[in-house]
């Protein structure tokens, strides 16, 4: 009976303390460590790029998931051999370590385990008693029954202190020896196996002695256990211990700022391609060596991959380790600047894409002026007619805003906006026509984005039958856990594939004018779609380029916006552009997307669909569905029979007439256009006694009548406003007329200067041969 009663108390004993066991196992935290870390940015083959120190200003590397194996045999050797056979709790190692202390008198041993140093690491360290080490066997116990024993050494391995600031086997590898821990030889890994074992004591530079012989008795004891060889074992004490702390590694610096920011105190694997950065990293400090002489200070690049829309490669800013004076701390790859014109394509082909414009269809460029905003191309000339994909690869100015006046600066405004772009923070008629000249701002990274994006519907609709992305304008992914993101399928873009194969076809055309001699240059034997931009005042300066696989997108200038003299998009951000190329794979162009697209008929001197008096035409491929009319330029005249004169029925016998289709401009379009084209013929002169039909003056400036401003000269005084006149033939006279009251004559050059007062006025000019204009105009001080 009183064995029973015994067994019974025993047995309730027994159950009372695995209930109190598991009932304390809540006071073990979860997770078991509770700290800041620093945050630490991975190349996408898992090179380190950067890190940023922790909140505790600590270098601790977020948990690794994986012990390399030399440093888990030196450690387990070192700290706890037989770490995968106890619960937690070694009671042989803790009764040696009893006796050992007995006999000196003091502490020399702890007899703790890995599992049990982990929970006092925990606990923050806490100091040595006989309590806290009976907290860490109880704490110690729940930790087996919680982790596997990887998962125990991967916690020691990542909150072991390795003295100073240093935490963790990741920082302990990169700050001592400059290197990823699986890349530690024998006697590194022995050195931070020992190290954690008297940290505040042992630290490389101080007491080396002591670090060296801690380091070689492990060695040896891995020569004693067959670990490694004698060859091995003499090879490795014979290595130098560090001398110095190193700085970690730190070649994508701004990207890392990027990723302590959104992403402090992770772990984050990046799509940066590790010697992708490199030599872009080396482009860039080659190039500004260049710009500096024209104290052109900062530059950044983006790489980026077609289709995934991967960032490989992010260069901020230029020597971001110099100090902060020419603000090489920006991260201009995420500044907004001015756009320039390096938006033209986006208005070119979403035009194409709804059918409003033809490639080889002419666009006026003579002066315009549109209210208080007066449109000039780079070299300040004027073509007066120039095809529409001509215009886009040579970026003249003016017909870039007579597109964009007929397609409409809310449209594209909405167009802009969904393809990614997130600066525009205004409503449309803030920016108005300017739009497309650098009137917003918008940032490298969005840049790069827009066409990489372009890019990515064409290369999905050719290689996947027809596929659209539902969002085909998704932000550039940095992160490689983003880049696997499933995407939805849809049936229509916001713009077609073929509008923008028509595009960078367009691009591979570019041209530049005698101004900005040079850019032959840099002509590849690949094909590479490629835009350059200058804001106004030269103060940013863009190239963008696309192939079949990658877009490189850059931008140079002054991060404090200072506008340097010849800080173009051509002379200094088109070499850094083709210089990253140059380094990158390439696979050829893209296919046409022939389904999408249709030969249609053109005119083969103006480019619009053929009227009947067009001649000469021609076949090219365009979107289907182009809404483009019939050319507005080919008149049917009719010649005397000798060819001389233009003559009418009104005075020459229609039997006697020849009939001669005539490309006819109008007459400011003409005046210019013939200078640039030497075979455009000019309308035959009027026969004497015909009445002339054809208009044959037109004015160059003004273009809008409703508001003209009287300028001031410098001295304050009102100044006088240039009406400028062309005429279709030369050797005429032409009166003018102000208000009915006859001002001169001009011949040749037709430009008369006239101080109209305050208000409503009318210009009347007419030539010696009858043809006459007049225009209602309105004078405003301000």
């Amino acid at each position: 009976m009183d064995i029973k009663k015994a067994g019974r108390t025993v047995l309730i004993f027994l159950l009372l303390s695995l209930v109190l066991f598991f009932i304390g196992g809540w006071l073990v935290p979860r997770p078991l460590f509770d700290t800041s870390y620093s945050t630490v940015l991975e190349s996408s083959e898992g090179e380190l790029l950067g890190a940023r120190i922790s909140d505790d200003e600590q270098w601790r590397f977020p948990p690794v998931d994986s012990v390399p194996e030399k440093y888990e045999k030196c450690v387990l050797s070192f700290e706890d051999k037989y770490f995968y056979y106890h619960p937690g709790i070694n009671l042989f190692s803790m009764a040696r370590a009893l006796v050992q202390n007995i006999r000196a008198g003091r502490i020399v041993s702890g007899g703790s385990t890995i599992t049990m140093q982990v929970c006092r690491l925990a606990r923050s360290q806490k100091e040595r008693s006989l309590k806290n080490k009976l907290i860490e066997m109880f704490w110690a116990l729940h930790v087996e029954l919680r982790y596997s024993k990887s998962e125990i050494l991967e916690l020691y391995a990542s909150h072991a202190p390795f003295g100073g600031n240093v935490v963790g086997l990741d920082a302990a590898a990169w700050r001592y020896f400059g290197r990823d821990p699986g890349q530690l030889s024998w006697a590194e890994a022995a050195t931070l196996a020992v190290l954690p074992n008297a940290p505040s004591l042992i630290y490389p530079g101080r007491l080396d002695l002591r670090l060296k012989q801690k380091r070689d008795f492990l060695l040896n004891q891995l020569l004693l256990t067959n670990e490694i060889d004698s060859i091995t074992y003499e090879l490795a004490i014979s290595e130098p211990l560090p001398e110095k702390v190193n700085a970690l590694p730190d070649i994508a610096f701004h990207i890392t700022e990027k990723a302590n920011a959104e992403k402090h105190g992770q772990r984050i694997n990046s799509t940066i391609r590790y010697q992708l950065q490199e030599r872009a990293n080396e482009i860039v400090v080659r190039h500004q060596q260049r710009l500096k002489s024209n104290f052109i200070h900062n530059m950044a690049v983006l790489v980026v991959e077609i289709p995934s829309k991967k960032v490989l490669a992010y260069v901020g800013n230029t020597n971001s380790a110099d100090s902060t004076v020419h603000g090489n701390q920006v991260d201009i790859v995420q500044a907004p600047r001015s756009s320039g014109s390096i938006l033209k394509p986006f208005l070119y082909g979403k035009m194409l894409d709804e059918g409003l414009l033809l490639p080889s269809m002419l666009t006026p460029d003579i002066p315009i002026r549109f209210g208080g905003f007066t449109p000039m191309n780079f070299d300040r000339e004027y073509n007066g007619a120039v095809p529409a994909e001509e215009a886009l690869a040579r970026s003249l100015n003016i017909p870039a805003v007579h597109l964009l006046k007929e397609y409409g600066v809310g449209p594209f405004y909405s167009f802009l906006k969904k393809t990614g772009m997130t600066t525009l923070n205004k409503q449309p008629e803030h920016y108005g026509l300017s739009l497309i000249l650098g009137g917003a701002e918008v940032k490298l990274w969005d840049l790069a984005g827009m066409y990489a994006s372009l890019g990515t519907i064409l290369k999905r609709y050719n290689e996947e039958d027809g596929f659209y992305s539902s969002q085909p304008f998704n932000p550039l992914v940095w992160e490689e856990d983003d880049a696997e993101l499933p995407e939805e399928a849809g049936t229509q873009a916001s713009v077609r594939a073929s509008a923008v194969y028509a595009t960078l076809d367009a691009l591979l055309k570019v041209k530049r004018p005698e101004s900005e001699a040079g850019w032959e240059h840099f002509a590849h034997t690949r094909k590479i779609a490629w835009k350059t931009g200058t804001s106004f005042g030269f103060r940013d300066a863009w190239a963008v380029g696309v192939t079949s696989q990658f877009v490189v997108a850059v931008w140079a200038g002054n991060a404090d916006g200072e506008g340097r003299a010849g800080l173009t998009g051509i002379s200094a951000a088109a070499p850094v552009m083709f210089d990253v190329f140059s380094v990158l794979p390439y696979s050829g162009w893209f296919q046409i997307p022939t389904d999408e697209m249709r030969s249609i008929e053109v005119c083969s001197q103006s480019g619009y669909r053929p009227g009947e008096f067009c001649t000469e035409r021609k076949e090219i491929m365009v979107p289907a569905g182009n809404k483009v009319g019939v050319c507005p330029y080919h008149r049917r005249i009719h010649l005397n029979k000798e060819g001389s004169y233009r003559v009418n029925a009104a005075c020459y016998p229609v039997s006697e007439m020849q009939h001669q289709n005539w490309l006819v401009l109008p007459p400011a379009m003409e005046y210019y256009y013939k200078r640039q084209n030497v075979l455009y013929a000019t309308l035959p002169p009027l026969m004497p006694g015909c009445s002339e039909t054809e208009q044959q003056l037109e004015f160059i400036y003004p273009r809008e009548w409703n508001q003209l401003f009287i300028p001031v000269d410098l001295d304050g005084t009102p100044g006088k406003i240039i009406f400028d006149l062309v005429h279709r033939s030369n050797n005429v006279t032409v009166f003018w007329y102000l208000d009915n009251r006859f001002l001169g004559t001009t011949q040749n050059v037709h430009q008369l200067e006239l101080r109209p007062d305050e208000g409503w006025h009318s210009i009347t000019v007419t030539d010696n041969l009858g043809n006459s204009m007049t225009k209602r105009f309105k004078v405003v001080n301000r």
